[in-house]
């Protein structure tokens, strides 16, 4: 790897124009700003940037500030990117950010979404509330100075035990899911944000995190055509922005390698049959599934050779791995691995999506007043009730905490911001077998005389959840059960509610159903 003073500018610029990296902090460090003011794409944005709308809006415009007066300088001048970057014009630059609502938020993550998340509006079912939820989230990104939402998940959940998919798909039918997708990548871009259709060619089947390890797709190339394909040409058609290829393998199509990394499946499959030709970003290259393999700088090169326009390295990368990745795209290309032309046609492309932010955010600001209720609406219409409602004494609830999921986060949820005062116990599935005895037999003295309500997340994904479970409603078999992930697991109980997702939105619908709040 050449040093620092020895990369050459142009490739360096090349280089620069298909990199998102993140920082730490509610503040833009100075090699960000002068980063962007050299004619760095952008930079991807995470809940640790994100401290109040105020302050978030503050460090995107700081941020839009520093690209667009570099691409300004860029424009006056002779020079620029070769293949149309940021010399064809003051744009803004890239800011990226992993937005779905419901149990994957990053605007809202210190209290939770206002919308529900994709398994809700699946149940319901109404493409016209899907895009019209999706447009009320588009207009709060933009008015926070998001550009591109990566967003939404487009992958068919036929794997119930799932453990990274699950409630951020829209559902487990192929063309429920398509539909979906259309009205989602409608929704958002008619608010000038960019919507990112992810994780090609669909991460609804596996049974592994790639955020762990290197998933596999084992499907042949029909039952993928028929079964995962369909929601990306949905969003192709519906003219979405970006695609987010997975760290997925799929033996036919990919052979050893994950799709994020396979010409087979971005250039062959994604361009060639599907038709591709917007933006394709990369999902997070820290993600184990290619980093413990590759390293992040090598999976950076191989993406791009593979296809990839626009490179997320993920969160929790500094200044340091920004560089590496940086010089290795560089030495590759004056290697002559990566040919300089392939740089130039991603430059192009990322380019052409900074302009589009550009002009359509010009607009003006989507007016989202009318639109501040309509994630509760949909929150409301997606709960299923099993068994009757009635009216609760002195609620006692219980809520089982299932381990934490990477794509998630620590988000808060459930209903505590709706139950009484010393009326909420959580309990973690991760106590000793012992612990856990006490605590039910505790749960249980509390709860006596009194309606109790057991709160689980996906309890059909946690067999230690579902087993707690099962113990308290062996004594307390007229207990509520309330679930906020998939209603697979389905206990006998005096009451069962599902509400396909833990947004806040959804919790309070759930608050509602059972009377603690007032609708």
């Amino acid at each position: 790897m050449k040093a620092p003073q020895e990369i050459d500018p142009g490739l360096a610029q090349l280089a620069d124009a298909v990199l998102i990296p993140p920082f730490p902090g509610h503040e833009a460090p100075p090699w960000i700003l002068a980063a962007l003011g050299d004619g760095l794409a952008g930079v991807t944005l995470f809940g640790l940037n994100v401290g109040s709308p105020a302050q978030l809006a503050g460090l995107t415009a700081t941020l839009r500030a520093a690209g667009l007066e570099a691409a300004g300088l860029a424009a006056a001048g002779a020079g620029g990117i070769s293949g149309g970057g940021a010399g064809a014009g003051a744009t803004l630059p890239v800011i990226a950010i992993d937005e779905e609502g419901g149990d994957v938020t990053r605007i809202a993550h210190h209290g939770g979404s206002p919308y529900p998340g994709n398994a809700a509006l699946g149940a319901i079912d109404d493409v016209s509330l899907t895009e019209a939820v999706y447009a009320a989230l588009g207009a709060d990104l933009a008015a926070l100075g998001v550009t591109v939402d990566l967003a939404p998940a487009v992958d068919v959940n036929t794997a119930a035990d799932n453990p990274v998919i699950g409630t951020r798909s829209f559902g487990a039918d192929t063309a429920l899911v398509a539909r979906h997708a259309a009205a989602a990548v409608t929704g958002l871009q008619s608010a000038g944000v960019a919507a990112c259709a992810k994780h090609f060619p669909g991460h609804g089947s596996t049974q592994l995190d790639s955020h762990h390890e290197l998933a596999t797709v084992d499907a042949p190339p029909g039952l993928l055509a028929e079964r995962d394909l369909p929601p990306f040409a949905a969003a192709i058609a519906a003219g979405v922005r970006a695609i987010m290829p997975g760290h997925l393998r799929v033996p036919e199509l990919t052979g050893d390698l994950p799709a994020s990394l396979s010409p087979a499946a971005l250039t062959g499959l994604l361009r060639g049959e599907l038709g591709f030709t917007g933006v394709i970003v990369s999902d997070g290259l820290e993600m184990r599934a290619v980093s413990d393999v590759y390293g992040i700088p090598e999976a950076a090169v191989m993406a791009v050779l593979a296809g990839t326009d626009l490179l997320c390295l993920g969160r929790d990368q500094d200044w340091q791995m920004y560089a590496d990745v940086r010089a290795a795209l560089v030495t590759a290309a004056a290697s002559g691995r990566l040919p300089a032309g392939r740089l130039e046609e991603a430059a192009a492309r990322v380019a052409e999506l900074r302009s589009w932010t550009t002009a359509v955010q010009a607009r003006g600001a989507q007016d989202g007043a009318a639109a501040a209720e309509i994630g509760l609406a949909a929150a409301r219409r997606a709960v299923r009730v099993d068994g009757v409602p009635q009216p609760l004494h002195r609620p006692f609830v219980v809520e089982i905490v299932p381990p934490a999921n990477m794509a998630a986060g620590a988000v808060p949820w459930g209903l505590g911001a709706w139950v009484p005062a010393g009326s909420l116990r959580r309990v973690s599935t991760g106590e000793p077998a012992a612990g856990l005895a006490a605590s039910i037999a505790s749960l249980l003295a509390e709860a006596a005389g009194r309606s109790l309500v057991i709160v689980v997340r996906d309890a059909h994904r946690h067999p230690a959840a579902a087993d707690l479970a099962s113990r308290i409603l062996a004594a307390r078999p007229d207990a509520v059960v309330v679930e906020m992930g998939l209603p697979v697991w389905r206990p006998a109980a005096g009451l069962y509610l599902a509400t396909f997702g833990a947004a806040r939105t959804s919790s309070r619908a759930a608050a509602e159903v059972l009377g603690l709040a007032v609708p």
